[in-house]
């Protein structure tokens, strides 16, 4: 530390900054934490059946037996909120995961083999980034029928070039630097210098990605089952919510569009923040 720093204060400065970046950074991951336990335990905790109907009363206001008070048909709020997290929050993560692990797959060969290998890699990743996600999504519900499984698999689909395109980057990066050819000379065997050098090398780029695909993921879904498309009734989750509980704004009890609305909002801003996190730590990874 120069005298020059501590006279001007330069490095207390930018201390506190990475301090309170870092606390923004905790506080996300904590929000994020409670949201995905809630979610994974909501059918144990849930106060009421989730799809029982007049638990309490019509659109009621927010009470001690109701919370997050009830909808139209006198379902509990908070009960449908925390069941429907399952599917709001995970089918999310199933759609990071798949993309992610074919992206990183077709990202990887393209990288290591070059040549027509990489150029037929990369006709592909252009044909399916052509097409928005959504759109993907809504044809295969169109072709399969309604329901998450559909608007799952489509979503992944749709998510390869992103990740292929961001992954292939980072390892032909990583592939000329001077160590790689250090390696071959040494007469290491490509799966290790694959999977035990240049895997982990990438894998703050393929989280940082994850991160915000995930945010990505949580929107579309969301999307496609306020269209209907998604989550069948009576099962719950926040998107569908959100559509069935429009009536109630109009009637004075806009509680089972709103709480939903919070969720997904919250949710998706954590992950966001947790994202750019990564994607900062990254990036002085490589400085």
């Amino acid at each position: 530390m120069s005298v020059v720093q501590l006279a001007n204060g330069s490095v207390p400065i930018a201390a506190r900054r990475a301090a309170k970046r870092d606390g923004v950074f905790l506080g996300a991951l904590v929000v994020f934490g409670l949201v995905a336990i809630a979610s994974a335990i909501g059918p144990w905790i849930a106060p009421y059946d989730a799809t029982e109907l007049y638990v309490g009363p019509v659109n009621g206001p927010s009470s001690l037996a109701h919370p997050f008070g009830t909808d139209d048909v006198g379902r509990d709020i908070l009960s449908r909120v925390l069941v429907g997290g399952a599917a709001s929050v995970f089918a999310p993560i199933a759609v990071v995961l798949l993309s992610t692990i074919a992206g990183l797959g077709l990202a990887l060969a393209a990288a290591w083999f070059g040549g027509w290998v990489s150029g037929g890699i990369a006709r592909l990743v252009d044909v399916i980034f052509a097409i928005p996600g959504i759109v993907i999504a809504v044809l295969a519900v169109a072709v399969f029928g309604k329901g998450l499984l559909a608007p799952v698999v489509a979503l992944s689909i749709a998510y390869i070039p992103i990740v292929a395109r961001l992954t292939r980057t980072a390892a032909s990066r990583e592939l000329g630097k001077p160590y790689m050819a250090a390696l071959q000379v040494q007469g290491v065997s490509s799966l290790a210098m694959c999977f035990r050098h240049l895997v982990p090398a990438i894998v703050p780029v393929v989280a940082a990605q994850t991160a915000v695909g995930f945010g990505y993921a949580m929107l579309d879904l969301s999307a496609i089952s306020y269209l209907g498309l998604g989550q069948q009734p009576p099962a719950p989750d926040w998107g569908s919510m959100i559509a069935a509980g429009q009536a109630g704004i109009l009637a004075g009890a806009p509680e089972q569009s709103v709480y939903p609305a919070i969720l997904v909002v919250v949710t998706v801003l954590a992950v966001g923040i947790i994202g750019a996190r990564v994607t900062t730590w990254a990036e002085e990874k490589e400085r």
